[in-house]
Order: structure tokens, then sequence, then C-alpha cells
């Protein structure tokens, strides 16, 4: 920045202070911290209601890679300056905050003292993000720190941010490029939304610059060994506005905004409210292509996570109809998230009949078939969820082509929580339905596996169903944390069930290596990371293959959830090798992720494949 020649004798009478760029410092962490410096000089770019941002008016040193802006917090002293102001402040503390141990510290000067307005009415000119002559954010890395495995990687949290405190490489890493920008007055001149707006408005964009895992709708996909670190959210307006809700793709105007760090994520404060100019069309998903033929020629199966699902549940219709006008009534329903008959209320009921007879009964009401259904209850409150609600997973299918094989009814003795399963040769699976090793530790507080074996009419064949909901990634930290590479929550839990759901298909497999298996749910993990790979690793034959490598669905498009800015996918179909071979299809349907704000009807999409099996 060319400095303004009133500007000059000032400097030149200061120069003995501290500049904002040398109490910023080179790295995460200010050399300064704890210290109170004095007679710090800036131009104001921004003010808040909580306080105002501060920028260096020296010249950028050529090899300086820290941030020339700061951070004043002070609701007081916000009120004493204006944006375009020249001041002085007296002294202040240098403060290194952050509201919990798992998030990056945001440097700051606080409790300032004798703040002097020198002179006014400075033009405030934005630094370019994107576009021919801005910055452009790095892709695929957030920190050296996450090592080559990046933030896939295990072991989980081996370092962090704050001791490390390594100096900054912007151009190389996602979290160095926005950390050597905070406090910064920027410019975004063509963002776009890459996720639909929180209850709190803030809302994550792409900007100008050259992004990867693009997908057609406009958002950005988690690929192998890339989360989006380019990505960045907008927060909460500095003059009170609130942003315009905004959904995947939506086009919105230029953004004028600093650059912070809170609530584990580094954002753009916008001066005013973002505003939408070119929502992204169509506004909903359209229905998936596949219909069933109704008999073995092709049989339709989906998923769907219908979200704590209850016979009281205010989107239990609309869940019926997506699955009549959406999905095309599919054959077979792998269903997660199914609530006791009581939902949410935790007085021991564990039955889901009524829950699932809700949702049948509403599915006949909007035109679809009376289908058949199967589960069965957890043990009270020991398979996760929403408290008292008891989810679980469970099957709906079509009585006139499926069948369950070789139906044999649990020993009253035991309790169906309890009921494990086991194949016998043929293979049959004994008792149908069953769930795998419930007693298993790898399954404390968390779903059971519902394994079915299924007669299709007309059919030889018998299909083997894995219904599948793992462990949550609850504790999880956020990607633009602290602790290197981030938490994965619940790696470990869903590593070990993995473990078991590939035992019990090699086992199958190997009592019948043309066995018809699908693997199917919400796995709560990504195609890439350990467990998954667990199951879809290796060279053995019979290994089980992901749907989206057997059709060659693109890796972009491949995503059921989007959130923090990532569109990603934690729903899949695995099937084996001679199931693969029969598949005539497959799509995710976006009905959640394309959504606009308070549009969803479950937080996941659906997905659908079509087989044929005669």
């Amino acid at each position: 920045m060319r400095l303004p020649s009133l500007l000059l004798p000032l400097l030149s009478a200061a120069a003995s202070a501290l500049s904002i760029a040398d109490i910023n410092g080179p790295a995460f962490l200010s050399p300064y911290a704890g210290k109170t410096v004095t007679n710090i000089t800036g131009l104001v770019t921004a003010v808040g209601p909580a306080g105002f941002f501060l920028r260096d008016p020296a010249a950028p040193r050529p090899a300086f890679v820290g941030s020339y802006s700061i951070y004043v917090f002070s609701a007081t002293a916000a009120k004493s300056v204006s944006a375009g102001s020249l001041v002085t402040i007296g002294a202040a503390n240098v403060t290194e905050y952050r509201s919990t141990s798992s998030h990056i510290y945001l440097t700051e000067l606080t409790a300032p003292r004798s703040i002097t307005t020198v002179s006014s009415g400075h033009a405030v000119r934005p630094i370019i993000l994107g576009s021919s002559n801005g910055l452009q954010p790095p892709i695929r890395t957030f920190t050296a720190l996450d090592g080559a495995g990046g933030v896939f990687a295990l072991p989980n949290n081996a370092s962090q941010i704050s001791t490390a405190n390594a100096t900054l490489h912007p151009s190389w890493h996602g979290l160095d490029f926005w950390e050597s920008l905070t406090g910064a007055f920027v410019i975004l001149d063509a963002p776009a939304a890459v996720s639909k707006s929180s209850s709190y408005g803030d809302v994550w964009v792409r900007g100008s610059w050259h992004v990867s895992g693009l997908n057609q709708r406009g958002g950005l996909t988690i690929t192998a060994g890339d989360a989006n670190p380019e990505a960045i959210m907008i927060g909460t307006p500095l003059d009170g506005t609130r942003n315009a809700a905004a959904k995947v793709g939506d086009k919105l105007a230029p953004i004028k905004g600093v650059v912070t760090y809170a609530f584990g994520t580094y954002r753009i404060l916008p001066l005013t409210a973002l505003r939408v100019t070119e929502p992204r069309l169509p506004a909903a998903a359209p229905p998936s292509r596949f219909r069933s033929t109704r008999n073995c020629s092709g049989v339709t199966v989906a998923q769907y996570n219908v979200e704590n699902l209850a016979p009281t549940s205010a989107h239990l219709g609309a869940v019926a109809a997506q699955i009549v006008d959406v999905l095309h009534a599919p054959d077979l329903l792998f269903l997660q998230e199914v609530q006791d008959g009581s939902g949410p209320a935790d007085d021991g009921t564990v039955d889901a009949g009524a829950t699932l007879r809700a949702l049948v009964d509403a599915i006949v009401a909007v035109g679809g078939m009376r289908y058949a259904y199967v589960d069965l209850p957890p043990r009270d409150g020991e398979d996760g969820g929403q408290p008292g609600g008891n989810i679980r997973t469970a099957y709906l299918y079509n009585p006139s082509l499926l069948s369950l094989a070789n139906t044999t009814t649990p020993s009253p003795t035991n309790s169906t929580a309890d009921t494990a399963a086991t194949l016998l040769p043929g293979p049959v699976l004994t008792p149908n339905p069953a769930r795998l090793a419930p007693s298993n530790p790898a399954w404390t507080n968390s779903r059971k596996p519902l394994i079915a074996q299924f007669h299709i009419t007309n059919s030889s064949t018998p299909l083997f169903a894995v219904n599948i909901h793992f462990a949550s990634k609850g504790g999880s930290s956020p990607l633009h944390g602290d602790l290197r590479p981030p938490v994965n929550g619940g790696v470990a839990d869903r590593l070990a069930q993995a473990t078991l759901v590939r035992g019990f298909v090699d086992e199958l497999l190997r009592l019948d290596p043309g066995a018809l298996v699908a693997a199917v749910g919400d796995f709560n993990e990504f195609a890439f990371v350990a467990p998954m790979e667990t199951l879809l690793g290796g060279a053995k034959k019979g290994v089980l293959r992901s749907l989206d490598e057997v059709v060659k669905i693109t890796p972009p498009e491949r995503y059921t959830y989007v959130f923090d800015g990532n569109s990603q996918q934690l729903d899949h179909m695995l099937v084996s090798t001679a199931l693969a071979r029969r598949v005539g299809g497959f799509e995710h349907v976006h009905v959640s992720s394309w959504a606009a704000v308070g549009g969803e009807v479950s937080d996941h999409d659906p997905s659908v494949g079509v087989v044929g099996v005669c």
C-alpha cells in the first residue's frame, strides 16, 4: 500500500514503536502475548459492536508472512473511532484468545488506553481475494502439522498448532493463509455459497479463486486427501443486519469484510448483510432416474437416514412423500434413525412398531404400496442417538417381491436385542433377521447392524442385507482447529465396527463366493478413511465394492451430506463382487443437500440403486 504523504511524519516520529506486524509476528502466536505494548499506530478499517480492526500503515515487508492487521477488543473504544481514521493507541495488552482448547488462538489487543485520532477520512482499500489480481488461498493442505496423511490421517491430535507455533507458509497451507490475514479488510468479488445458511445466518462460500472438489451444484466435495481449506465462512455482519438465507450453489453479491477466527473457524465478518444475486436452479433435486420393474429383473434398493423418525415426527409425512414421489417406492429400503414408538420420551419403550406402521400408513396415503417391515429392538438406552429415542436400523420391503428367507422366530428365552447372527452352510442366516455380534464392545452406545436374508420372487439366489449405522462423529474437533490432524470423533469405534462387518462378510463369501451381499447405510465415515478402507481396501477376492466405484460416479458428485462447507459422503452402498455384476444403476438423490433453509426433510440425502437378480 502506497502511504499518503500526511502519514510519513507520524511514522517517522513513531519509528521506535512496535508495528502491528511486529505484534503479530510470523507465526500463529504473537511473540508479545501477555505483554503490554505502547504507541501502536494503525488505520481503522472496520468497526464492530465489540471492537475495531486496525491495519498497519507501513508498507508491506517483502519477506514477512504474518498479518498486518489486528482486532482491538473493546466495545467502549469502538464507539470512539471510525473507519478511515488513523489512530494511535497509547497502550494495550496483547492477548491470545480462544473459547475452548480445541480452537486456534486469535491475537487481539485488549484493554486499549489513550486512543488518539490523528487524522480522518482516509480511503480504506480492501485486500482482493481471488480474481486475476488477488490472493489465492491454497487447496488440499490445511497445515504442515497434518503430515503426509493430511486431515484424515491417524493418529489424530498428534500435535497442536499452539504448541508448534510454526512459521506461516500462506502460499502452501490453508490455515496459514487465513491466519496471515486475521484482522485484514478484504473483498470477495464473485462469491458463491457452498453450504446452506445456519440458524445464525452464517454460510460457507468459495470465491473467484481456484478450488478443488467442485461439484455440479456448485458446492465443494471432500475427496481423498482434500477437505477444501480454500472455503471460508461468512459470519455475522458488523452493522447488525442479518445475512440473506442462501443454499449450495447460490451466487452472492461481492463481500467486503474482515477476516477473524471464532467458534472454531476462520471467517469473514461482512460490513453488511450478504445478498443472493442468482439463486441456484433447479431449487429442488430431481426425482431418482430409477424405477423398479416389480420383478427380479429390476429390483430397486434405497438407503435413507430418516433423522430421528417417530410416530409424532413433523417430517414423517414428508419422508413418506419422498419415498413415493422422489424414490419411486423402492422394493427394499434400508432405513436408519428409526425411533421407538414413543419417540424421545424416555419411558422404557423400545418397540418401533408404531413408528414403522405410521410410516407405512403415510406411504399408502400418498399413493404408495403397503410395505412390510422388519427391525429388532435394541436394549433401552444402549444404542446411542437422541436420549429416549432408541434409534435403530430397519427395513421396508415390497412383500409381493421380497420375503424373509427361512424365517426363524428368536427364542423367547433371549431378548431380541441379544439375537446374534449366525451363518450355517448354504449359506443360511439364523435366526433371520439378526443383529451382528450385539454383545461386542465395539457397539457400545452404537447401533448394531441388522442382518436379513431375503428371498426374491423368481430368483434362486438370496440377498443378504446388512443395514448399518456406525458410531457418530461426536467429539470431533474442527478442521480449522488447534489439534492436528483433527480429531475424527468415534473413528476407533468405527474401525472396530468395520472389522466386525468385514469378518461377517468374509465368512459369508467363504461359504459362497457368489453370494449377493449388500452392506448399506450411514457409515458416518468417508470412503478413504481407515474404517471404510477396512471394508473396501486390498486386493482380496470377494472384498466389498462401493457402488460409486461400480457405476463410476466422479468423486466430486459423491456426497450425501453437507457440513461446515463441505459436501461429503457418509452414506454408502457396498456390494459383493457377484452383486456388483448385476447392478443396473446407482445415484445419490440430493433432496437435503440442495434444499433451501427449512426445506430439508432429513439431514441426509437418500441413495437408490437397481439390480437384476433373476
